[in-house]
């Protein structure tokens, strides 16, 4: 597949045609309430559920921060209602740094590259096509389907899911079940492929951290300089080494990477590395994270600032977040302020039941003989929010991905990609799993 195929080329399937579309539609989010908005992208979501005679309902809370739903009826309007859900905007790219214009949806090497290729504009087209797919065939998912593209997300959904959950609720009646993003991919485990569908994912504190001395002039000799006490405090946290903490999901990821692997050992990280390039990804599922994400302070450079602050992203396992900040308190000692910046819950379901059941079968259908694994996510999606609608949240967007390719480090990174047949993969595998849902 060539760059002609990024112009228009008529053998350039629809799901990659529609990511291509949204990745080509800035909706960037810095974060803290400062974003591009979502806006447009809503509006093309919006402006092809409507194409297919479904009903579309629009939720602009704050200018711009703009989330879309439709309902599709199920063939049993009994049963309660599964969410499908995904999130419009991407976090930011700096284009100086990428091999394409992030935000060009360039088709190169049979990939589609851009922000928002595999976080997740991937599986927003994944969604729209294969509803679509149903409705052209004159079809019905087994049950209704509550379809939600939100905004914010990127920002714990402080100005997206979160609000729509708190003063819309009723788009979400009668659904008990929910699957969105980062599950159902594929790893290389040894020899084999295997898919990681999620069941659980860690809590989240976004942390301040603040140190506050004298300002004075940079020549004079001054011990109660703020940004060095703040030096201290981000080198003492990044240094910490967390101890593993395994929960119900890692227990059984870790007997399943040891069953399909053969690896003798009861290192929980020698298993996770077992995953090759997703390792990094699997081990931050095992322990707290805390990594610092900016640093601020200072005007000019021979001035002494009388404050400094550094960002923190601290992820943890479900129920440990108050353990976790007094652990945090310790580490960076009492010259330090803290601030939570941003508080979300950890979530954990099982391995069992008849959605997973589903969702297992569908991806047999399409790949057999590649095992199904569940692991616990080490950041956080949309499931935070309807969680607190009683709604059971799954990771399941699915791909097969080629041997090597280290996806997982894509999200956030630069040089974003995902496979064209990847996304048809999906696409088909999602169909298949919301015919029977």
């Amino acid at each position: 597949m060539t760059d002609a195929t990024a112009a228009g080329a008529p053998d350039l399937p629809e799901v990659a045609r529609i990511a291509r579309d949204l990745i080509r539609i800035d909706t960037t989010n810095y974060g803290g309430g400062r974003a591009v908005g979502e806006r447009e992208a809503a509006e093309y979501v919006g402006a092809y559920l409507e194409q297919l005679g479904l009903e579309t309902l629009y939720y602009e809370p704050i200018e711009r921060r703009t989330n879309v739903f439709a309902r599709v009826p199920g063939r049993d309007r009994t049963r309660p209602a599964l969410v499908v859900h995904g999130h419009l905007d991407v976090v930011p790219a700096v284009a100086d740094d990428w091999s394409v214009d992030p935000f060009a949806g360039v088709i190169r090497d049979g990939m589609l590259w851009g922000r928002g290729a595999v976080d997740m504009k991937n599986m927003d087209a994944m969604i729209l096509t294969s509803v679509a797919e149903l409705v052209r065939a004159g079809e019905q998912p087994e049950r209704d389907l509550v379809l939600a593209f939100f905004a914010d997300e990127e920002n714990g959904g402080v100005e997206g899911s979160s609000l729509v959950v708190e003063h819309r609720p009723e788009i979400f009646a009668g659904a008990t079940e929910a699957i969105s993003e980062v599950g159902g991919f594929s790893v290389d485990v040894g020899s084999r492929r295997a898919y990681l569908l999620q069941v659980g994912e860690k809590a989240l504190l976004w942390l301040r951290l603040v140190a506050r001395g004298a300002a004075g002039h940079g020549s004079r000799f001054h011990p109660d300089n703020a940004v060095v006490r703040l030096a201290e405090a981000v080198a003492a946290l990044g240094r910490t080494e967390w101890p593993l903490r395994l929960t119900d999901t890692t227990d059984r990821f870790l007997a399943e990477m040891s069953r399909l692997t053969g690896i003798g050992t009861d290192d929980p990280d020698a298993l996770a590395d077992a995953a090759g390039p997703a390792s990094a990804f699997l081990r931050a599922s095992l322990r707290t994270t805390a990594n610092a994400t900016g640093l601020g302070a200072g005007y000019k450079h021979n001035v002494i600032p009388d404050r400094a602050e550094a960002l923190i992203d601290v992820r943890v396992l479900p129920g440990t977040e108050e353990a976790a900040l007094a652990d945090i308190r310790r580490i960076v000692g009492d010259g330090v302020e803290i601030e939570t910046v941003v508080r979300d819950v950890g979530l954990e379901t099982t391995f069992e039941g008849d959605l997973v059941d589903r969702m297992v079968e569908a991806l047999a259908r399409h790949d057999p003989d590649a095992p199904v694994i569940p692991y616990l996510l080490g950041a956080g999606t949309d499931n935070k929010a309807l969680s607190r609608l009683g709604i059971t949240g799954y990771g399941f967007a699915p791909l097969r991905l080629p041997p090597g390719m280290d996806f997982t480090g894509m999200f956030h990174g630069v040089d974003e990609r995902v496979p064209i047949d990847a996304l048809v993969f999906g696409q088909r595998v999602l169909t298949d799993f919301l015919r029977t849902c």
